[in-house]
């Protein structure tokens, strides 16, 4: 089988990788793809927003999976114009991806369904902002009803700050979820679902903030590792009866079934388990951690998902041991990013025992590897346990030089001890 990968980063090379990896994928195609991915497989200059383009592409492969990685894609209905095609599709309509293109309309599910959240409020002016805040007191959060790449949220004791990104996202008609402070450490589940069943992966945890002991501006995520030895036992079981299959049924409920990644993104509080905010892709980097360790076929889950035979397949299988994924980020980011520096020893780092790199901000510049976003890479390491994937994960960044080049030194350093 062809499988076709959308997208262009982090995610989707991981993604691809995953895929070839099964028995029954002869080859991994990717639009646009990157640097990455082209070890992987054929490229193509397709815009992945772009759904004809896509369905055009994956009708002219003889492709029998599309999986659509980015989030944007998804919300834009690319999805949608390849099952008009006829193929088998990873990933929900336009529609049901609204979960994740707005956070208010994720609430009103989420009320619906029962499901555990924080109390929000949903804003649509600098005054109704100003009396969210107040009302539910700090520490502020405050979410961009929209897609913002994972960048959209403001969590400070700051008041000023907080209404000051709430009147920003308010301009131009925009709206802003205003929040309850949720306490407790958070938690990624990620579950595989065809609009019915529902097949859990084993939870992760990722790091948003730019510097160490989660300081400075929230990123597209800067690490992240599974699995996660402290977590509650029972947790994916309790997640499943009381967030994931709720959330599937009500799309149901409402017409607008959801086949494809659901992600939960959690916060284990003292009043028990909430969630943050619900995603409809695979997380970067949470996904880099997870299918370093899948043993299932993946091509075989993603194409029950698409073509609602999930009941039939086994639940996800994962190796022993842990992975831990390091973000290495170019120079500036998140406020920016440096683009155009060669990066070196991409080569010696993916040479040693246990180490995958997986690139996500980079090109190709005259036969030299160069940075191309934010985000550059991402080192996996697997090991037996936590602490020893940690080890080798940050051997391989060791490894890594580009100018500007930053990461975290304490990606799961905690869950390492």
């Amino acid at each position: 089988m062809r499988v076709l990968v959308v997208g262009t980063g982090g995610r989707e090379h991981a993604l691809a990788l995953g895929l070839a990896r099964d028995p029954s994928v002869t080859e991994v195609h990717s639009a646009p793809g990157n640097p990455g991915t082209a070890e992987v497989g054929p490229v193509h200059a397709v815009d992945p927003l772009d759904g004809r383009a896509v369905a055009e592409l994956a009708t002219s492969l003889g492709a029998g999976l599309v999986v659509v990685g980015p989030e944007a894609p998804l919300v834009a209905g690319v999805a949608d114009e390849v099952r008009v095609a006829g193929i088998p599709v990873f990933g929900p309509s336009g529609l049901a991806a609204r979960l994740e293109g707005s956070k208010a309309f994720a609430k009103d599910v989420m009320t619906d369904a029962g499901v555990p959240t924080a109390r929000a409020l949903v804003c649509a002016s600098p005054e109704e902002v100003s009396a969210a805040l107040d009302d539910l007191g700090a520490p502020y959060v405050v979410k961009d009803d929209g897609l913002a790449a994972g960048k959209g949220v403001v969590v400070t004791e700051d008041r000023a700050a907080a209404l000051a990104h709430g009147i920003a996202c308010t301009a131009d008609g925009g709206r802003v979820v205003v929040e309850e402070y949720l306490d407790g450490p958070e938690v990624s589940l990620f579950a595989i679902t065809d609009g019915t069943t529902v097949l859990p992966l084993q939870p992760a945890q990722d790091f948003k903030r730019i510097g160490d002991g989660d300081e400075g501006p929230n990123t597209g995520g800067m690490g992240a590792y599974t699995p996660l030895p402290w977590a509650p036992a029972g947790l994916v079981d309790e997640v499943r009866a009381t967030v994931l299959q709720p959330t599937i049924d009500e799309l149901a409920r409402r017409g607008t079934p959801f086949s494809g990644l659901l992600y939960a993104g959690l916060a284990l509080t003292s009043g028990g388990v909430r969630v943050v905010e619900f995603n409809v892709r695979w997380g970067d980097p949470e996904t880099q951690a997870l299918l370093a360790l899948l043993e299932s076929p993946l091509a075989e889950l993603l194409l029950a998902s698409a073509t609602g035979t999930l009941a039939d397949v086994a639940p996800p299988r994962f190796a022993a041991g842990a992975a831990v994924a390091v973000v290495m980020a170019s120079g500036g980011y998140p406020e920016s990013s440096s683009s155009g520096d060669v990066i070196a020893g991409v080569a010696d780092a993916a040479a040693l025992p246990g180490v995958t790199v997986v690139h996500a901000g980079t090109a190709l510049r005259d036969g030299e590897l160069v940075t191309a976003g934010g985000r550059v890479l991402a080192v996996v390491g697997t090991g037996p346990d936590v602490a020893a994937a940690r080890a080798t994960a940050y051997s391989g960044v060791e490894r890594i030089t580009f100018d500007g080049a930053q990461h975290r030194t304490d990606i799961a350093l905690t869950a390492s001890s």
